[in-house]
């Protein structure tokens, strides 16, 4: 099993909860056989890990992951 896991801090846990709010329904909806993914926060903290069976999965679900956290904080700094 291969995994990568990104920690971000946010300056509130305001901002955190609304970042995790964005993504927390893609979690379910973007599933497939080979990669798995976790959204995990404490307070201003934000852990979101992928878990794929080969490193071509996982590249694949890190491109999809950090490209929706990207557009996530794009419109929250926007609102």
């Amino acid at each position: 099993m291969h995994e990568t896991t990104v920690e971000l801090s946010y300056r509130s846990s305001d901002r955190a909860a609304t970042i995790e709010a964005a993504l927390r329904p893609e979690v379910g909806a973007i599933a497939g056989d080979r990669t798995t993914v976790s959204l995990d926060r404490a307070g201003a903290e934000l852990e979101l890990t992928v878990r794929a069976s080969d490193p071509v999965a996982l590249r694949a679900g890190q491109n999809t992951w950090l490209g929706l956290l990207e557009v996530a904080e794009t419109v929250q700094t926007i609102r």
